[in-house]
């Protein structure tokens, strides 16, 4: 199968909702900068949401959509003759949608800062990881607990679990010296003093689990049991 055509077969693998999500949050993002001073909204709300939709939505949707990808397929038991090719199928899936994710946010955010809607502290290329670094690592937590329990429902609901916790507890994760450099929503919720640092932790932190969300996926005997359930 060529690149493009593999690449294309895992798009529609990943189905639907899970590229229509980021498009549509985009979509609500540009809506509120176009009308939020037009429907009374002050010019630094309106500022402060766009921000926020974009480092707390975009993560919840790109944890779901790869704990969704890695936790549920329904050929993996055909997949068993050759686990490693099992889990480079399921990881071009996230891929696809993470990648996705990433060019609808990129997109938007390059927009917002060229209108003067993207706050300008956080402004040129380091600007992007205000929503990359907590994506990526949602992204990572949802595959790695997703491929751990074989399980859709308790990978999904540890991410929803994590994303209400720190919204709820944004003052105390801000204060703390050590859990604030995997607060997910340093630049909205914080300011957390070493924000730098807060991104390149939450980078950093992905990248194990995406390694165990790797090496899990090569046992036959984990997909079996997922398959089962």
């Amino acid at each position: 199968m060529r690149p493009f055509a593999l690449w294309a077969h895992e798009a529609r693998r990943a189905g639907l909702p899970a590229l229509l999500g980021p498009l549509v949050l985009v979509a609500a993002m540009l809506l509120l900068a176009a009308f939020g001073t037009r429907i009374g909204s002050a010019q630094e709300n309106t500022r402060w949401f766009l921000m926020g939709a974009a480092e707390m939505g975009l993560p919840l949707l790109t944890g779901v959509a790869a704990a969704t990808l890695t936790g549920r397929d329904r050929a993996a038991e055909l997949r068993l003759t050759c686990p490693s090719a099992y889990r480079v199928a399921v990881a071009r899936r996230v891929a696809v949608v993470v990648c996705w994710a990433a060019v609808c946010a990129a997109g938007c955010s390059l927009l917002l800062m060229a209108t003067g809607w993207w706050d300008p502290a956080f402004t040129g290329p380091s600007g992007q990881l205000v929503w990359l670094s907590p994506a990526l690592w949602t992204a990572a937590l949802g595959a790695c607990t997703a491929a751990m329990f074989r399980s859709v429902a308790a990978a999904t609901t540890l991410i929803g679990f994590l994303w209400t916790f720190q919204q709820v507890f944004a003052g105390f994760l801000v204060e703390d010296r050590v859990l604030r450099h995997v607060f997910l929503f340093a630049t909205t919720r914080g300011p957390v003093p070493d924000w730098p640092a807060n991104r390149v932790a939450l980078l950093a932190s992905a990248v194990p689990m995406g390694l165990a969300a790797w090496v899990l996926l090569g046992r036959p005997e984990r997909i079996l049991r997922g398959a089962a359930e």
